[in-house]
């Protein structure tokens, strides 16, 4: 057995790209993209259909660039899916991260797009960054049956208001987390179990398992196989394909660091955050506030890059 192998014996592994070539390569159980990796995806001959298709769609039912963004984005799920036999996660635009209203009419219309498409909504996650307002839509989504995806975790408190919220899943980036303090603490490199973003999730993770929350925790934004180490035994790890392949490669047993079990020696106090308290703990954490911000900053920048590239090329 390969490590990859062992990996997935004990926890959940989802490809972390657009590529639906490299989904076919590692055949994983879920896959979840985002404006990046989709933007990145997009410029790929291969996938030029489907960026077509979303073209067409839209000038059909005279929508706009969004429209056109959600429509390709579907079209890359549901290419997804016929490869994978769970889930796939589909983001909602992150300009509209502080809008709860806007978050949920995106989206609703993402989940009609895979209904036209034939696809289930079980087999969906709306992915939504993980502001009061995002915690706030995907509150509402769930009583729907709209399973949401809460991504750009980095604090404590967005985890525990995602939990209280009944979100299905959470996504804490694990390597952004790791970025932020090699760049702003004398510390140029940590051992896996001491790895900050790393104990960031474990932190997690202890706390759910502990006090009975069925939403789930999915490791993101890896930087090296140390961190996949660290967290083995989480529910899910959302990997890259570089990543993917090193442990492929390697075939030393991965051992299980994270367990239900051991959870129940979480010390944390169970919390109840309403809005005020829970943008108090935000504010009090430097790197949550800058990352956060960053994140949703990337991720609008790559859909500007998008609309600007469907401008040119198609002339709209």
């Amino acid at each position: 057995m390969n490590q990859l192998e062992y990996l997935k014996e004990i926890t959940t592994v989802v490809a972390d790209t657009g590529e639906i070539s490299e989904i076919r390569k590692y055949r994983p159980t879920d896959a979840t993209t985002n404006p990046s990796l989709l933007l990145k995806a997009a410029q790929l001959p291969e996938y030029k259909s489907l960026v077509d298709d979303a073209v067409e769609y839209s000038k059909k039912t005279e929508g706009g660039l969004d429209l056109i963004f959600d429509k390709m984005a579907v079209n890359f799920g549901t290419e997804i899916l016929s490869y994978i036999s769970g889930r796939v996660s589909t983001e909602v635009d992150a300009r509209l991260s502080f809008s709860t209203e806007e978050t949920l009419n995106r989206a609703r219309r993402i989940i009609a797009l895979y209904k036209d498409a034939g696809v289930s909504q079980e087999r969906i996650l709306i992915k939504i960054a993980a502001t009061w307002e995002g915690i706030a839509a995907a509150r509402i989504l769930e009583q729907e049956g709209i399973s949401c995806n809460m991504t750009l975790i980095f604090n404590f408190a967005q985890a525990v208001a995602c939990a209280e919220a009944g979100a299905q899943l959470i996504s804490p980036f694990v390597g952004r987390i790791y970025d932020w303090y090699i760049a702003n603490t004398e510390n140029t490199s940590y051992t896996p179990l001491e790895d900050p973003g790393v104990r960031s999730v474990t932190r997690i993770y202890n706390y759910y398992k502990k006090y009975g929350y069925t939403t789930e925790v999915m490791g993101a934004s890896f930087r090296n196989v140390g961190q996949i180490y660290g967290l083995a035994g989480c529910d899910l790890l959302t990997i890259s394909p570089k990543l993917l392949g090193e442990l492929k490669k390697e075939s030393t047993p991965v051992q299980r660091e994270l367990s239900p079990q051991g959870a129940q020696g979480c010390q944390e106090e169970k919390l109840s955050l309403d809005e005020a308290d829970f943008r108090w703990r935000m504010n009090e954490d430097p790197m949550a506030v800058e990352k956060l911000s960053q994140g949703i900053r990337a991720f609008a920048a790559d859909t500007r890059s998008f609309e600007t590239q469907i401008r040119t090329l198609y002339r709209i």
